[in-house]
């Protein structure tokens, strides 16, 4: 007999989305806390809603989910933007990410959580202290008030640090935790090594595929072909063993930056000779028009993934075990979250001293600290910990805490200040 799992799906997740937004546009909350909770009702008490065995099928699902959820994020951020706020971005994205992992390793000397080595405590900390774009989009889309800038800090600060935890726990933490020891310069080449290749290999891709989107012009082959270099650029970083979230990354934000300076006519004429014809400049790689319409289509698909990989941590959730660990999920989502804010003060002071960072001031920093949401990509890293590793259960137990803890409480920070707070129209956030 035929198998309609595949339609009952489809079903399942697009019925959940429509439903969210309804209720959440109703009820004016992020629809973010109606998808999660739906997700894990649906799942858990409608099996015949989800017919396919998360359990067996986990890593499938979430390989193919990965591209999706980043390619998103990545075609948001514009040339113009990345130029504008670069250094901020990559203090939120690298400085940032690794001296929180570095603080957080630091409490092994104090036990927090007994048992674990340092290396354990690294590879614990890059987990969850990646944040989730999409679920970040969906609380801040629902407010307004938040200046063009400090979105743009948040977008950049959900890609560019889930690419640097993603390095740290898989080149750095995870070697260590499983071993017992590491070589530090060792370590610190590898990290170095993956970092210049996938960066490298990524606008290689970039400008590969944005030659190949001047073959033609019409919005649908424009959008799959973003898809496909999505795929591509995945699957061709994991291949070569380096981080294929970055190499991923890289490609889109570069194939889009391109973009974006072709449609930029004042950056375009200043363009002449070699590099104008290296670029073939007189041919036009899409409109805006059609632009606007992908973006739309790929925040559909990652929103889509996302539900899946919500799917996901209901497979994985356990409310004996959650209870279990519910002191060390407690003290892991408070000392995240105080070093989030030390870290985004950081951000905010220096700012005044460094040219070219903006400085935020206090508003900017509580948004800031309180975007930090944690989802797919703290999931995912989670659940490639070999099972043979003995503190695993405490790992899923901790992280699956941990998002929806940040996701429900960050949320409802975000969503009571700006619901009752801050009535004012949308301001320039930044200081200058």
């Amino acid at each position: 007999m035929h198998s309609f799992a595949p339609e009952i799906l489809l079903i399942t997740i697009l019925s959940l989305v429509v439903a969210s937004d309804a209720i959440a546009s109703r009820l004016k909350i992020p629809s973010v806390f109606i998808l999660l909770t739906g997700s894990y009702l649906v799942y858990t008490y409608f099996k015949a809603a989800v017919p396919i065995d998360l359990s067996k099928e986990f890593s499938t699902v979430i390989l193919f989910c990965i591209p999706l959820i980043f390619m998103g994020d990545a075609l948001h951020l514009k040339y113009t933007d990345i130029k504008r706020h670069a250094w901020g971005i990559f203090y939120l994205a690298v400085v940032a990410v690794a001296l929180s992992i570095t603080a957080g390793a630091l409490l092994y000397y104090f036990g927090l959580f007994a048992g674990l080595s340092l290396g354990a405590y690294v590879s614990l900390f890059a987990i969850n202290m990646a944040t989730d774009a999409v679920s970040v989009q969906s609380v801040l889309s629902r407010f307004n008030g938040i200046s063009h800038d400090i979105k743009v800090l948040i977008e950049g600060e959900s890609l560019g640090n889930d690419a640097t935890a993603v390095i740290a726990f898989f080149f750095i933490g995870m070697p260590w935790m499983l071993s017992g020891h590491i070589d530090a310069t060792h370590a610190t080449l590898d990290a170095l090594r993956v970092f210049a290749v996938s960066t490298v290999l990524g606008l290689a891709l970039g400008y590969s595929f944005y030659m190949l989107m001047k073959l033609y012009s019409d919005r649908r082959g424009e959008l799959f072909t973003f898809v496909v270099e999505a795929y591509v650029a995945y699957l061709l970083g994991e291949e070569l063993h380096v981080s294929g979230i970055l190499t991923l990354i890289v490609a889109i934000v570069a194939t889009k930056a391109w973009i974006d300076f072709d449609l930029d006519t004042k950056s375009a004429k200043k363009v002449k000779g070699f590099a104008k014809t290296l670029r073939l400049g007189s041919i036009a790689s899409t409109s805006k028009e059609r632009l606007e319409y992908i973006y739309e289509m790929a925040k559909e698909f990652g929103y889509i993934a996302s539900v899946i990989i919500f799917f996901a941590l209901a497979e994985m959730v356990d409310f004996s075990k959650l209870w279990e660990y519910r002191v060390e999920i407690l003290a892991m989502f408070i000392v995240t979250t105080i070093i989030r804010m030390v870290s985004m003060a950081k951000f905010a002071l220096i700012g005044d001293k460094i040219e070219q960072i903006k400085p935020v001031g206090v508003e900017g920093w509580f948004i800031l600290t309180f975007s930090g949401m944690k989802g797919a990509l703290s999931i995912i890293l989670v659940h490639l910990i070999p099972d043979s590793f003995e503190y695993k259960e405490l790992f899923e137990s901790v992280t699956i805490g941990v998002v929806v803890l940040s996701i429900f409480v960050y949320g409802t920070i975000l969503w009571t200040y700006f619901t009752f707070f801050r009535k004012e129209e949308k301001g320039k956030l930044f200081k200058h």
